[in-house]
């Protein structure tokens, strides 16, 4: 099975929607996955993920699956602080945040990193709990149960299809983690995804169980293909 995890094309938060070049975005990223197909589209229920999703759908003439799971409020209620007055942030864009996700004493804790000291005013813990929990029924819906204490997948129904799920950057990082079986603060200071960019994930059957490998990580090529500008987030370009 391939996996492609898709964070929505550049946003418009109020309203939710998609600005023109995020509307782009969407054509463009449509256009690279149709190349080989997909066989089944899931979506977070936001207008953005959906409008990044609907030209792919439209070429395949199918609806997407919502996941109200991947909803991109949940993870800002679990992983969002506040560093002002009514003002909030993702904590791993938060300085004292990030120094201590990369101690010592928080990366031996491993999975139960949440329960360090420093983090006992947050949500993690319970964010943490939800999202695996979505994730592991996921992937048994498409036939892989997770074993967590191996970091792998026991294959109960052989599964070769091309799989595409459109949500978020916050969302994203927890569903990563989560799938990956990366401890979140490493894979949330270390990895990203910019608007549009597609992640691939191989999970190949060489007998009962199957060990993830990530193919590529926020890629942009679609745009490129396109003439539209690559980069970080309207921000670093490269």
């Amino acid at each position: 099975m391939l996996l492609y995890y898709i964070r929505h094309g550049d946003p418009i938060y109020d309203p939710d929607s998609l600005t023109p070049l995020g509307q782009e975005q969407a054509k463009a990223l449509a256009k690279r996955l149709i190349v080989h197909g997909v066989d089944k589209v899931y979506s977070s229920p936001s207008a953005r993920a959906l409008q990044t999703a609907r030209p792919l759908c439209d070429l395949l003439r199918l609806e997407p699956t919502l996941c109200p799971w991947a909803d991109e409020g949940l993870a800002a209620r679990d992983f969002m602080i506040p560093y002002e007055p009514d003002r909030y942030t993702w904590c791993f864009f938060w300085e004292k945040i990030v120094r201590a996700f990369n101690t010592p004493a928080v990366r031996a804790m491993g999975e139960a990193w949440y329960e360090h000291p420093d983090f006992a005013e947050y949500r993690f813990g319970e964010g943490v709990k939800r999202v695996n929990a979505a994730v592991d029924e996921f992937m048994l819906e498409l036939g892989f149960r997770h074993d967590r204490e191996n970091a792998r997948y026991e294959v109960m129904t052989p599964n070769h299809s091309r799989v595409a799920l459109f949500a978020h950057q916050g969302f994203g990082m927890s569903f990563m983690s989560s799938l990956l079986d990366i401890p979140y603060p490493m894979f949330s200071t270390h990895f990203d995804f910019s608007h549009s960019s597609m992640t691939v994930i191989h999970f190949p059957q060489r007998g009962d169980y199957v060990y993830p490998k990530t193919l590529q990580l926020s890629s942009d090529a679609h745009l490129y293909r396109e003439g539209l500008l690559t980069g970080y987030n309207n921000g670093i370009r490269f």
